[in-house]
This record gives structure tokens, C-alpha cells and sequence, in this order.
């Protein structure tokens, strides 16, 4: 039976969710922008994204994509795409995630397996309200890269 730790505004945190309930609820919201979830062996973050969440999102998207053409390098973007391992017991969905290095080994895929295809190779986490759950964890098991995190204020850049 799960149980609610965490009710805000915004975000609703339950312990003791199953996997394929996760990936239920995942495949449910799939076509709704306007739930995020995240994902850690049992614990199941529901977070309804702000609009000053989605301005700053928007911004540092164009600003990957701006670099990236300057610098004459290809992207493959997957906006907020769930990254999820049942192995690990882990998913996330990242504000944006690109694949740049990796870019050309997953060149017109449309379907992943991250047990056997490249992570993205850097995800963006407008982090406004306090998310309970270590996010940054979520993603270096999965492997992501570069985490660029942005609280409002401050922009952080991971190197995991």
C-alpha cells in the first residue's frame, strides 16, 4: 500500500508504488505535458510543472539549440522523454534531453532501450520548487552526462 509523503502545489510524492505502476502512469501521461514524473525504486514524484518552470525551460532549450548550431554540431532533442531502467528501478523525465555526442548512433531511432543504447548526453532540470527525491542520483545511474539545473537564480552545471 502506498502512502503520501510529500502533498504541495505542485508535487505529490508516494512511497511503495510498484514498477509497472510507474510505467502504467508513464504510458498514461505520455501525451500530457502537464505531469512530470520521477521514479526511485518504490518512491513516485508527481510534479505539475509552473509557468515560470516552463519560460526557463524554453529559454535554456533554445539556448542548447542556439549553441549547438553555431557550433556546427547535430542534436537530436527528446524534449522530456522518460528515461527509465525497470533493471535499476529508476525513470525520470528530464525538462529537455539532447543527445550530442552520441547523436550519430541514434540518428533516426525512434525507439530506445537505455540497458543497451547511449543515454542522452545532457538533460536540463528546471528545478523552481523543492523536488524531494535526488534527482541528480536518478540520473547518474542512468548514466546521463552533463545536468544543467536551474533554481530560478542560479544556473549549476553537472559533470557527472
Amino acid at each position: 500500500m502506498s502512502k503520501t509523503l510529500l502533498k504541495s502545489k505542485n508535487i505529490t510524492v508516494l512511497t511503495g508504488i510498484k514498477w509497472e505502476t510507474y510505467q502504467g502512469l508513464a504510458l498514461d501521461l505520455a501525451e500530457n505535458p502537464s505531469k512530470k514524473l520521477s521514479y526511485d525504486q518504490g518512491t513516485l514524484e508527481i510534479m505539475t510543472p509552473l509557468p515560470e518552470h516552463e519560460i526557463n525551460k524554453g529559454f535554456l532549450g533554445r539556448l542548447v539549440q542556439t549553441t549547438t548550431e553555431v557550433l556546427g554540431l547535430e542534436i537530436l532533442s527528446l524534449c522530456s522523454t522518460t528515461l527509465s531502467r525497470e533493471d535499476l528501478q529508476k525513470g525520470i523525465e528530464p525538462d529537455e534531453c539532447y543527445y550530442i555526442n552520441n547523436e550519430a548512433l541514434i540518428r533516426d531511432r525512434v525507439n530506445f532501450d537505455f540497458t543497451v543504447d547511449p543515454p542522452p548526453d545532457l538533460a536540463i532540470e528546471i528545478d523552481i520548487t523543492s523536488s524531494s527525491l535526488n534527482r541528480l542520483t536518478i540520473y547518474e545511474s542512468l548514466k546521463i552526462k552533463e545536468i544543467w539545473r536551474f533554481d530560478g537564480q542560479d544556473l549549476f552545471i553537472y559533470s557527472l
